[in-house]
């Protein structure tokens, strides 16, 4: 059974840092790609930024050069270090199989930026 439990977010100062984590279990996750999502109030989810297999990284633009996935294939992990934080990054964050997510997502964390 699939199950992906994410954690991490919290209130945060615009300009600050956060780093979300993503525990997945009844999986074969080194095979996958695994991504970040993301769903803002009253907007639909995006994805934020995926990891390949090999590592291959990928982002949205509005992240570029702020944020960073990173996985640990020996311990199915997917992590999302998230720096200069706008209040636009306010959302409800979730990991999952990229491009074809599982049906059974996580609770997901939610990231508040705000002063």
């Amino acid at each position: 059974q699939v199950q992906l439990v994410e954690s991490g977010g919290g209130l945060v100062q615009p300009g600050g840092s956060l780093r979300l984590s993503c525990a997945a279990s009844g999986i074969s996750f080194h095979f996958y790609t695994m991504a970040w999502y993301r769903q803002a109030p009253g907007k639909e989810r995006e994805l934020v930024a995926s990891i390949t297999s090999s590592f291959t990284t990928t982002y949205v633009d509005s992240v570029k050069g702020r944020f960073t996935i990173s996985r640990d294939n020996v311990n199915k992990m997917v992590y999302l270090q998230m720096n200069s934080l706008k209040y636009e990054d306010t959302a409800v964050y979730f990991c999952n199989r990229h491009p074809q997510a599982f049906d059974q997502w996580g609770q997901g964390t939610l990231v508040t930026v705000s002063s």
